[in-house]
């Protein structure tokens, strides 16, 4: 998830569509050589950013890609790439520390390391949105069954991190179907209506567009 400001302030008129209307008039638009991104833009309005805070966790009912996760944890494990204590210090430099931030989408943590990550890992985590949390990410006991089951669920997990009056989501592919994308749009809208201090009244509009097309500003229920 990336917050979004290049059509806050689009001239996209008073027409809004029915999602499906929408879905169907990017179809319409002309191809290109490669899987367009689908994206959701919702603008905002009413909202303080720095005080409100607007952070949340939606997930999804299609996968769009697969995620790359890394795993703080006391022991290596087969099901995710792991870095243990021992290997913290390595971290320590700017660099590496700034290259695995990178390389993944999601770090999880064993609950027993979290002080040791937020000290050594926390300064390049923490800005990029990307700290395990107690939400999606901080393991109570690290065993393979629970591990696994986090995995499962971070591959559809969407994170919103508001920073500024306009966000934008990608909610899937092009070569998805049309009912899978309205399901996806239809959670991250909901959940982020749901984190916003007013609820719908912090909504300005509501846009949907290809990676390489115009916004349509649509309607939601």
């Amino acid at each position: 998830m990336c917050s979004f400001s290049e059509h806050s302030n689009h001239p996209v008129g008073d027409i809004k569509m029915e999602l499906k209307e929408a879905i169907a008039a990017l179809r319409k638009e002309e191809k290109k050589k490669f899987d367009q991104s689908i994206d959701l833009i919702i603008n905002l309005k009413g909202i303080d950013v720095k005080r409100d805070n607007v952070s949340t966790i939606v997930n999804i009912p299609h996968k769009i890609k697969e995620k790359k996760v890394c795993g703080f944890l006391t022991k290596k494990s087969d099901l995710v790439r792991t870095v243990t204590q021992p290997d913290f210090q390595k971290y320590k430099e700017k660099k590496p520390l700034k290259m695995l931030v990178k390389e993944y989408d999601f770090f999880i943590a064993a609950a027993s390391l979290m002080p040791s990550v937020a000290t050594t890992f926390g300064k390049a985590l923490g800005p990029s949105g990307k700290m395990p949390s107690p939400q999606l990410g901080v393991l109570m006991k690290e065993d393979e069954v629970l591990i696994k089951q986090l995995l499962e669920k971070i591959s559809t997990a969407v994170k919103i991190r508001v920073k500024e009056p306009s966000v934008k989501v990608s909610v899937g592919k092009e070569s998805m179907k049309d009912e899978h994308l309205i399901e996806n749009i239809q959670a991250i809208y909901h959940g982020l209506v749901n984190a916003l201090p007013t609820k719908k009244e912090n909504l300005r509009n509501i846009l949907i567009k290809k990676t390489m097309g115009k916004p349509i500003m649509v309607e939601m229920k």
